[in-house]
C-alpha cells in the first residue's frame, strides 16, 4: 500500500515555492533541494493526512 501513496508530493517534507514573475519550483526541506511531486526517496515520510488514509485502507482490507 505504501507505493501507492510513496512519493514527494504526500511527504511531510514537500515545499511549493511560488514567486512572482518565476515558475513555481518544489523543495524538499529536509534534504534542501529541488525535487519534483513525483519522485521517491528513502527518507520519505508521509503527511498526517495521508498516514490516516493509509490505515484506513488497511483496515478495510
Amino acid at each position: 500500500m505504501e507505493r501507492k501513496y510513496h512519493c514527494c508530493a504526500t511527504c511531510r517534507h514537500f515545499q511549493v515555492v511560488k514567486q512572482p514573475g518565476q515558475k513555481t519550483s518544489y523543495r524538499c526541506a529536509r534534504l534542501g533541494y529541488e525535487t519534483r511531486p513525483v519522485y521517491q526517496f528513502n527518507c520519505w515520510n508521509p503527511k498526517e493526512i495521508v498516514s490516516e488514509r493509509m490505515k484506513q485502507e488497511k483496515k478495510s482490507e
